[in-house]
């Protein structure tokens, strides 16, 4: 079990907190909630927690984003303001009480993107040394045109600071978006060991990644609980 130290006392963490992080695009987001939806089927008590949405800043965020004002700076204080209040409204008080928290982005976003929008790397890191450390954190490796291609799919153009317009890389969205993610990729490829990613390959079909997660996530489940096959087929197809 987890142990928190605040101020000399040690605090119990009996939940479990299992992070996926990557840039835009990579589907990490559709494979933390099949991740969801599988603890919950198994009778666990389950919250998910996104970037940035948190209440106390998402209508300021929203205005900062829609005139492009927010500098990197700005950008970085106002998502470690967001990550802040959600840790301490909702992650830390229900990992205590023995939930799995599943965090779709967790400090390593703030790692990757704010150092590469420029800000420094151990001014990052103190702004977020409360954080606890997550028992997984999957990492989902995505080619950059395959991340492209995933996006448009499901709209007609990139945002403004997803493609690091904001930065001056380039005038066109989609060349600024490759060097952008591309310099994020950096980042966190450079913190994967030291923070023991779990590498997940984003071209890989839907079924076969989420078998990967359910197979790194099953130790962590109590063993009195029932649990699924995890096998995403049916088992009636096997007889």
């Amino acid at each position: 079990m987890t142990v928190l130290r605040i101020k000399g006392k040690s605090l119990p963490i009996p939940g479990k907190l299992i992070v996926v992080e990557g840039i835009d695009g990579s589907g990490k987001s559709t494979q933390i909630r099949l991740l969801e939806k599988w603890l919950r089927f198994n009778g666990h008590h389950v919250f998910l927690t996104e970037w940035n949405s948190s209440e106390l800043v998402r209508e300021i965020t929203s205005k900062g984003k829609k005139k492009a004002k927010l500098t990197p700076t700005t950008f970085s204080l106002l998502h470690a303001t967001d990550f802040a209040d959600r840790y301490e409204r909702n992650i830390l008080p229900l990992l205590r009480a023995g939930y799995f928290v599943l965090a779709d982005r967790y400090i390593y976003t703030a790692y990757a993107r704010d150092v590469t929008r420029g800000c420094s790397q151990e001014w990052v890191r103190k702004v977020y040394s409360f954080a606890i450390k997550p028992d997984i954190t999957f990492y989902f490796r995505t080619p950059i045109e395959v991340a492209i291609n995933r996006i448009l799919n499901g709209r007609p153009q990139l945002k403004y600071y997803e493609a690091g317009m904001d930065l001056n890389l380039s005038k066109d969205p989609y060349d600024s978006y490759r060097i952008f993610q591309s310099r994020i990729i950096d980042q966190y490829e450079s913190i994967a060991e030291s923070e023991k990613f779990v590498m997940i390959d984003a071209t890989l079909g839907i079924e076969e990644q989420q078998t990967m997660m359910r197979e790194k996530v099953a130790p962590l489940l109590p063993k009195r609980a029932p649990r699924q096959s995890i096998e995403l087929k049916n088992n009636a197809r096997k007889k």
